[in-house]
């Protein structure tokens, strides 16, 4: 296969996937890693990709936020695994606030049927999974519901946040790094995140290690804001070592 026949082919499944890596595109074309990093350079100078760490996204997909059907099936069993040991942090008998986000839908998912906890949540997708828990006392956070997340934002949802203090959040993110920070495209659900983070004692980020590197529109907190990071083994020792500069501890699942 040529360069040019490659390269269209990368991009190809960049668009379709939302992203691609370069250790799986070498390992699709047979070709040494430098090889996809130099057509990843030569689609990024075209404009038709945005390198990030460890791979490229199309060009102008780095603020566009995907439905929710296309964010689930991105990095699926590694979500899983992420939402599986998260329940490891789910307290005996406390109180939680869930964040919008497909890992975090998936964690409510495996919420076990006899849980006996307090949950907060402005993501109307979890509440759904949540509402036949007989033992779990569900509360909805208000608000202007966007469409592309269903998650309640805006001043509504802001107050409710600011009235309570739960023992943890389970918080999501599009992006993280240890200079950007969390990130997010949209200021109104940035906003919602960062007032979630300020209502719980302990922070707990779940994010699939494709996200790490990434930096979006709405930065709403630090790593240092973290106390736990759950992601998958995809991030390497010496990126983990760096969110652990930051102040939180990382899990890989």
């Amino acid at each position: 296969m040529f360069a040019a026949e490659r390269q269209q082919e990368i991009l190809r499944l960049a668009r379709e996937g939302g992203r691609v890596d370069v250790l799986s595109l070498a390992e699709e074309f047979q070709v040494t890693a430098e090889t996809v990093r130099r057509d990843l350079k030569t689609l990024d100078r075209a404009g038709l990709v945005r390198r990030v760490h460890g791979g490229a996204i199309p060009a102008g997909h780095l603020d566009f936020e995907p439905d929710l059907a296309e964010r689930d099936a991105v990095a699926a069993d590694e979500k899983e695994g992420i939402a599986r040991a998260a329940l490891a942090e789910l307290p005996a008998d406390g109180s939680v606030i869930l964040d919008a986000g497909t890992t975090c839908a998936r964690l409510a998912a495996a919420f076990p049927m006899e849980s006996e906890l307090t949950v907060v949540t402005h993501a109307l997708p979890i509440a759904a999974r949540l509402a036949d828990h007989p033992g779990i006392a569900l509360h909805l956070v208000g608000g202007r519901v966007r469409h592309r997340t269903r998650a309640a934002v805006d001043a509504w949802a802001l107050r409710a946040y600011a009235e309570i203090k739960a023992d943890v959040v389970f918080l999501a993110t599009n992006g993280f790094c240890p200079d950007g920070g969390l990130s997010t495209p949209d200021l109104a659900e940035a906003a919602v995140k960062s007032a979630a983070v300020r209502a719980a004692r302990r922070v707990v980020l779940l994010a699939d290690s494709a996200k790490f590197g990434q930096q979006h529109f709405a930065r709403f907190g630090g790593l240092s804001d973290v106390d736990l990071l759950i992601t998958d083994r995809g991030l390497s020792d010496e990126d983990a070592r760096a969110v652990e500069r930051q102040g939180p501890e990382v899990v890989r699942a």
